[in-house]
């Protein structure tokens, strides 16, 4: 697999993150937390993923930019972990909810631990679906 993050595989559809933030789950581990949803998209790709930062906790867009790059490159890193777990194609959103910076090194590991915590809840969903 590529370690690229490229126009397919990332949200972009502003219905399909309308209804992310209206039927999704979310997982969190801080300073990070992903709303996700089991739904179709136009991707070839399992999953779509966007990453935001508010404005309300990171007032200059340098700062909030930095952020998003930073986490856009610590999950093009590990999407491994989340393309060999799943299935059905997901999309999610992964928000920096944090009010201090912390070091690319930190979120590197806050990543890895939130894309674990997202394959366990999958899983979760899917062993209760099949035992039902």
């Amino acid at each position: 697999m590529k370690n690229t993050l490229g126009k397919q595989e990332r949200l972009k559809s502003k219905k399909l993150i309308e209804k992310l933030y209206a039927e999704g789950s979310s997982v969190k581990s801080f300073p990070l937390r992903m709303m996700f949803i089991q739904t179709a998209h136009t991707s070839d790709f399992p999953c779509q993923v966007g990453v935001s930062v508010a404005k309300r906790n990171y007032k200059l867009a340098v700062d909030r930019n930095r952020l998003k790059r930073l986490m856009r490159e610590t999950y093009r890193l590990q999407k491994e972990i989340v393309y060999n777990n799943v299935e059905e194609p997901y999309i999610f959103m992964i928000s920096y909810i944090g009010r201090e910076e912390i070091k690319y090194e930190e979120l590197y590991i806050k990543m890895e631990k939130l894309l674990n915590t997202f394959i366990s809840s999958v899983k979760k969903a899917t062993d209760e679906k099949t035992q039902a």
